[in-house]
């Protein structure tokens, strides 16, 4: 608890969040096991299900507009970005790295939403795998610990 608390109780949990969830198909596999532990770990923080949306996107150039559209909606109190990206021979990787990074902090900053970035970058398919569990847990803790701070600091 903060000093200046006015009163007011502070949330604990997931009790009364709506989290909206952007997935990356592109590498589907990664994606859809971070999503599951994303989607058990709202639920075991008390979140319930009926307030999870999830969306799916191409890949993760496409994970921003997405968060900005759940976001205009004013329906989430945080959102979560998963994706994998996994790099090639190419620069391609680090456009596509930088600009979805750079995408999901513009939105969280612009609607003032906390948002959980979660596109893994890896060096390759191993890595990403020994990650997604883990990582997909960590972004469920990670925005409702945010979503209860900006509520309480709000």
């Amino acid at each position: 608890m903060f000093g200046a608390d006015k009163g007011r109780a502070a949330r604990q949990g997931g009790n009364g969040l709506a989290i909206g969830i952007v997935q990356a198909r592109f590498n589907g596999d990664v994606t859809n096991a971070l999503a599951a532990a994303c989607k058990a770990q709202l639920l075991a923080l008390g979140v319930a299900e009926k307030d999870i949306g999830h969306v799916l996107v191409p890949g993760a150039l496409e994970i921003p507009v997405a968060l900005q559209a759940l976001a205009e909606k004013g329906r989430y109190d945080a959102l979560v970005a998963l994706g994998c990206i996994i790099r090639g021979e190419t620069y391609h990787f680090e456009l596509v790295a930088n600009e979805s990074a750079a995408g999901v902090s513009r939105v969280s900053l612009d609607y003032r939403l906390p948002i959980a970035n979660v596109i893994l970058t890896t060096e390759n398919l191993a890595q990403a795998i020994a990650r997604q569990s883990v990582k997909g847990a960590d972004a469920a803790r990670v925005v409702v610990e945010m979503a209860n701070l900006l509520d309480h600091l709000s």
